[in-house]
């Protein structure tokens, strides 16, 4: 039997496949070992990282993650496209946390029915920021509770994904206006 997707399809094909073959000759990415979902639910602002074809020229970002009735988790990104005036962007996505990760692996469906791996790699003890990273070592992200993150603060996140694998060449920054929270709500 022979297969038959379109050339786009074959793309994305081959890019998976790509992926998976660099992300198996490195370690799997460790969580931390516990993350208390009453505390991490809410308002985090997307400060930086590496970002996903959607989030490349993303302003005033922040996700928002909803503990549901059912265990799973609401992911929302909303962010301004093209800079701080740009057209607002929203995506949701649901999440569902991997049973014996202790909270901090998630598989967040992404298109369809396919997933995306999401791991808390660190998190400061008073879930001020964090970094979520993944095995492909294809896309990271800090997160704050405050879009003000101290420049020495950012580096230390960005050498914690250096040293988890991640090419930093491919980081950036993600610009926050006055606006971002008030637009957010």
């Amino acid at each position: 039997m022979r297969l038959r997707l379109p050339a786009r399809q074959w793309w994305w094909l081959a890019a998976l496949l790509f992926i998976g073959s660099v992300a198996a000759n490195l370690p799997a990415i460790r969580p931390v070992p516990h993350v208390d979902l009453a505390r991490f639910m809410g308002a985090w602002y997307l400060v930086g990282g590496i970002p996903t074809r959607f989030e490349r020229d993303a302003w005033n970002a922040v996700e928002t993650y909803t503990l549901r009735r059912d265990g799973s988790i609401r992911t929302t990104l909303t962010f301004n496209h093209g800079g701080a005036d740009g057209p607002r962007k929203h995506i949701e996505a649901p999440a569902r946390v991997r049973p014996g990760t202790g909270n901090a692996v998630w598989d967040v469906r992404v298109l369809g029915p396919m997933k995306a791996q999401y791991v808390v790699a660190w998190v400061r003890d008073d879930y001020s920021l964090m970094v979520v990273a993944r095995d492909a070592r294809d896309y990271a992200w800090v997160f704050a509770r405050s879009p003000d993150v101290a420049d020495a603060e950012l580096e230390r996140a960005r050498q914690r994904l250096r040293r988890l694998g991640y090419d930093l060449s491919k980081w950036r920054t993600v610009p926050h206006s006055a606006t971002t929270f008030a637009d957010n709500r």
